[in-house]
């Protein structure tokens, strides 16, 4: 699957959960947050593709990774997230 169907499918798999997501600017990477009533996750803008899905990935995994459809279970899993722990996986080479 190529990285702009994943991102995408990981932006509805956020609008679906009841967040909103917003790309700004800034010396950050990104996460979920609470401001005021609405909860939101936040990417820095400036990202490759490939660090967007690692943000949005990383933020839905610590929501609950089994109530998503098996496309994005798989895409958070892809991106280093088990399903058992809340930390990236490191794979020895």
């Amino acid at each position: 699957m190529k990285k702009g169907k994943k991102l995408e499918i990981l932006e509805e798999a956020v609008k679906a959960k009841g967040y909103k997501l917003r790309y700004e600017k800034g010396n950050f990477i990104g996460g979920d947050c609470r401001l005021k009533e609405d909860n939101i996750i936040v990417v820095n803008r400036f990202l490759p593709v490939e660090g967007k899905i690692y943000t949005i990935a990383g933020a839905l995994h610590k929501l609950k990774t089994d109530e998503y459809p098996p496309k994005v279970g798989k895409i958070i899993e892809e991106s280093g997230f088990a399903a058992d722990n809340q930390l990236p996986l490191i794979r020895e080479e």
